[in-house]
């Protein structure tokens, strides 16, 4: 049996190159590919690398994880989207669930759980962590957090703008909208999310992985 191809992606160069090591003592996966960015997995596939199965860490520099798996599942379905990280928040959750990973993996994980992790996925299942899975469960039981944690992409984009130093008037130009349609988006997502402030906006998206440093 051929072992399972896969491109590698962390934009952290040891732990990087610790991992794929790791990978490929594994008989079933063979790291072909590396990468530190989800632009560079892009063009490691566009350039004719031939992969089952793509590991990428969810905060990566020009293309994150969420961008780079929504890519990925529409020109590329095939290939397999597992997501290595620290974040488990349900916002992160539903929102790699709404973008076709199909495996959601903490960096804290045990080698052994990796593997059979991997062979789960490459298999065609899906893998989540006990952790994860119960968090999934729990969110879905609860039809209102539910509701919360699913933003829509324009409501994703206010938030990741929301977070710099942009004037509420630069983020109404940016969004092609009034100032006072700004304002009221503001205001309902204050309402939504339950926070009072624009550090209170800022603070949420950071905790649940809509923005990454």
């Amino acid at each position: 049996m051929q072992p399972h191809k896969l491109i590698l992606a962390d934009d952290h160069i040891l732990l990087r190159d610790a991992l794929a090591n790791l990978l490929n003592n594994f008989d079933e996966f063979t790291v072909v590919a590396t990468a530190g960015n989800g632009s560079e997995v892009k063009d490691a596939i566009e350039n004719g690398c031939s992969v089952s199965i793509v590991l990428m860490d969810l905060n990566m520099p020009k293309m994150d994880g969420y961008e780079t798996a929504r890519w990925l599942a529409k020109h590329h379905p095939h290939i397999k989207i597992v997501i290595l990280t620290m974040y488990d928040s349900e916002i992160a959750l539903i929102r790699l669930l709404q973008a076709g990973v199909s495996g959601f993996l903490k960096k804290d994980i045990h080698p052994t759980e990796l593997r059979s992790a991997l062979l789960t996925i490459a298999s065609g299942e899906y893998y989540y962590s006990n952790h994860t899975t119960n968090k999934i469960a729990s969110l879905f039981r609860k039809k209102f957090a539910l509701e919360k944690a699913i933003l829509n992409e324009q409501e994703i984009e206010f938030l990741k703008l929301a977070s710099t130093d942009m004037t509420y008037k630069e983020i109404a130009n940016a969004m092609n909208m009034t100032p006072r349609h700004i304002d009221s988006y503001r205001d309902a997502l204050f309402t939504k999310l339950d926070v009072k402030s624009r550090v209170g906006l800022a603070i949420y998206a950071v905790k649940n992985g809509i923005i990454t440093f």
